[in-house]
């Protein structure tokens, strides 16, 4: 075999192909997809015969990535993982600890290509995408990593990467980790946030995965939008809320509206009034931001009295928002700043 092919996203039914092809019995594709979800490499599969580990290490990849280092936070239980893919890219991964579990934030692209002003991941572009098994992969060495502390049963799609830009393998992925004989994970513990490719979010929208829906908003309009987003140059803002409100309407479910709160530019009284009026009469959630502050960019967060401010606005005029809680501030938690600081070997 020219290339080793992964095993892991593979189906049942596939898998017992491949074992058939190598002389194996079915029940030994069963055995394997157990040990697999659980994160475990061929050389540990204690259940195995020992020529067949031997065999599939020398044919096949049982993860297609690995733990290049974790960082757990002094602060809380929060942990920053920088993942090894196979061709030596490195990607990031955060795992919180909320009262009701683990969570974890997973990227789906190697680096990130839409541009938007307040995120580091995007500036060295976008290297490539992930594949299915890359993203499952996340999920499971993070599983690893807990051990008998507990396990991932919440996932957000918001690291590194545009998911909609990655659909199929996304999609791919969002199947299997909710397979019933994989880690069944329910959709609904499933958060995917896009900055927001309308004609990706109607199609999105018919594949019937009761995901939560994030959209990457950060402005009350397009003046302000097209300064921090380029994708608002190609989607103007009542495209993309026509979508979403056609998107609630098909799916039945309450979207998100993150909102990163930058110091002057969309943070003032009359952006949070505009905002309310924008998302009024919608079944959402508004998520406001504190910015992490990204030295490239220059961008600085909105004091802490001008973000109280902003969501006393939104309150009173019935929007339902909350402030998200900042973990991970001393390992770089934002998107692409651990990674980058890597790279540039300055970590």
């Amino acid at each position: 075999m020219s290339e080793k092919q992964v095993l892991l996203g593979m189906s049942l039914e596939e898998m017992k192909a491949a074992f058939k092809q190598m002389g194996q019995p079915a029940f030994r594709a069963g055995q394997v997809q157990a040990w697999l979800t659980k994160g475990t490499p061929f050389e540990e599969m204690s259940n195995l015969p020992k020529a067949l580990r031997e065999s599939l290490r020398e044919n096949y990849v049982d993860l297609p990535m690995s733990v290049h280092q974790a960082f757990p936070s002094r602060k809380d239980d929060t942990v920053k993982f920088l993942f090894s893919c196979l061709d030596g890219n490195i990607i990031e991964g955060v795992l919180m600890h909320y009262h009701y579990g683990y969570s974890l934030c997973i990227s789906t692209q190697v680096g990130c290509k839409m541009g938007c002003a307040f995120c580091a991941s995007t500036l060295n572009g976008c290297v490539r995408n992930l594949t299915a098994a890359e993203m499952l992969s996340q999920v499971l060495l993070a599983n690893r990593f807990l051990g008998e502390k507990g396990h991932v049963g919440h996932i957000v799609l918001m690291g590194s990467g545009e998911p909609l830009d990655n659909y199929d393998n996304v999609v791919s992925f969002l199947r299997q980790v909710n397979a019933e004989d994989g880690l069944n994970i329910s959709l609904r513990n499933i958060s995917l946030s896009t900055c927001g490719l309308v004609p990706q979010i109607g199609r999105f929208a018919a594949e019937g995965l009761p995901v939560t829906l994030s959209i990457s908003l950060h402005a009350p309009n397009d003046q302000i939008r097209k300064q921090i987003m380029p994708v608002a140059n190609t989607w103007p803002i009542h495209e993309l809320m026509d979508e979403v409100r056609a998107y609630v309407r098909k799916t039945g479910r309450r979207v998100v509206f993150e909102y990163a709160l930058i110091d002057q530019l969309n943070s003032r009284p009359e952006h949070a009034r505009e905002l309310a009026s924008l998302v009024g009469g919608m079944q959402c959630h508004v998520n406001l931001i504190p910015l992490n502050y990204v030295d490239e960019r220059h961008l600085r967060p909105a004091a802490p009295e001008a973000v109280q401010l902003f969501l006393k606005i939104l309150e009173e005029r019935h929007i339902s928002a909350t402030i998200r809680r900042e973990m991970g501030s001393d390992i770089g938690g934002a998107c692409g700043q651990l990674r980058r600081s890597v790279l540039e070997g300055k970590a």
